[in-house]
């Protein structure tokens, strides 16, 4: 097997599925967790927020740290602090899970980025989007399996189980990640790419100008972060709104998703665009498919499970195909002498986003019910769709490097 399929990229597509299988434990366990303490919606989804709001604030940090350093040296490291953070999860209460949240949202700051960054730069052009779309696969794939071994350790009640769970996949994601390399493909020149000189810090300001600057950026961010609040709510509330739902199951849900993902990220893979160019059509369409799953869920309460399920497919579908899709776009419209950096900003919209799912979306679900809050997540996609759907952005190519493959 050759590009996006060879062995070494399929060692770290096996690292990053162990690194997120803790991830889809906890995010059943910390709600029911938190309700069964008496915490409300708003304290709940602090907790799980605090997560991605600290990955976010430290990506692009990490971006320069990673171009820096080299994303092997720098993920070995972030392993042994991503196991430590694992075991707190064993032995505390809910400012324990807090902390560990935090700590664990620097963790997978770094590590993400040193995986989608080491694959931009090992992997040749025409294989680039492949390869983004099989690590975001493998990082969901966890979602299948990860909510049901969930519920099944809540519903027998011993707790050593989760403490178990825990302390596994904390080695055997570091046995694997002490074993796995990754090699930069040269350019044109015969060399990789190079750091920027400078002060980080300033050179992080800058960067972050882009933002308003950069038409590229400025639109995927907009649309990477309204989708990814959709996603935040689902991920914190599920759990606690399916119970409103007959014959509604959060493991059920979360697996169908999930599945939903990763078989359409297989098996689409291939058509998800790859040539630098903007495709309306595509990313509007997987904007409204937001869209419908949000009132899908939404309604779910007094429209039964089926259109809850439904939901999830839908869900799972615009999960698949949005963020790879904007991701590869962007790693050839952007200046290459920033691009880590500008797409680790990149990527931090969408932990943003995520973490206000749980933030905001929490008091609004204590003020309204959950079904209004879905239904609020549905017109804002909507208005976010509408930026989507609009023609080619003026400026042209930032980077002048756009080409087909």
């Amino acid at each position: 097997m050759k590009g996006a399929l060879s062995w070494p990229f399929i060692r770290l597509y096996m690292l990053t599925l162990l690194y997120f299988s803790a991830n889809s434990i906890l995010n059943v366990i910390i709600p029911l967790q938190g309700e069964a303490l008496g915490a409300t919606n708003t304290t709940i989804g602090i907790i799980m927020g605090a997560y991605l709001l600290t990955t976010m604030v430290f990506r692009p940090w990490a971006g320069q740290v990673i171009q820096r350093y080299g994303p092997i040296r720098v993920l070995r490291i972030i392993l042994i602090v991503n196991g430590l953070a694992l075991l707190v999860y064993s032995f505390t209460g809910l400012g324990g899970y807090l902390f560990a949240r935090v700590l664990q949202g620097v963790c997978t700051a770094f590590f993400s980025m040193a995986l989608q960054l080491g694959i931009i730069d090992a992997m040749p052009d025409e294989d680039r989007s492949q390869g983004i779309s099989i690590y975001s696969l493998c990082s969901y794939m966890p979602g299948i399996f990860g909510p049901l071994l969930a519920i099944g350790m809540w519903r027998t009640g011993e707790m050593h189980a989760f403490t178990l769970s825990m302390v596994a996949i904390a080695i055997l994601t570091g046995v694997v990640g002490f074993t796995a390399s990754i090699h930069r493909v040269p350019d044109e020149k015969g060399e990789g790419e190079a750091a920027p000189a400078g002060n980080p810090a300033i050179l992080m300001r800058q960067a972050m100008g882009q933002l308003v600057r950069n038409p590229h950026l400025r639109r995927c961010g907009t649309l990477m972060l309204t989708a990814s609040l959709v996603f935040g709510a689902v991920t914190a509330f599920v759990p606690l709104y399916a119970p409103q739902i007959n014959g509604g199951s959060a493991a059920v849900y979360l697996g169908i998703q999930a599945a939903v993902v990763v078989a359409a990220r297989f098996l689409l893979r291939s058509r998800i665009p790859s040539d630098g160019k903007w495709s309306s059509r595509f990313v509007g369409g997987t904007m409204l498919m937001l869209v419908a799953a949000s009132v899908a869920v939404g309604l779910a309460a007094a429209g039964g499970p089926a259109l809850f399920y439904a939901g999830a497919v839908l869900m799972g579908t615009a999960q698949a195909l949005l963020y790879p899709t904007l991701t590869t776009y962007l790693s050839f419209v952007l200046p290459k002498t920033e691009r880590n950096v500008l797409i680790g900003l990149f990527i931090a919209t969408a932990d943003l986003g995520i973490s206000l799912g749980g933030i905001v979306m929490g008091p609004v679900a204590d003020l309204a019910s959950y079904s209004s809050m879905y239904l609020i997540c549905a017109v804002i996609a909507l208005l976010a769709a509408s930026l989507a759907l609009r023609g080619r952005m003026g400026g042209g190519n930032v980077s002048g490097a756009k080409r087909s493959i």
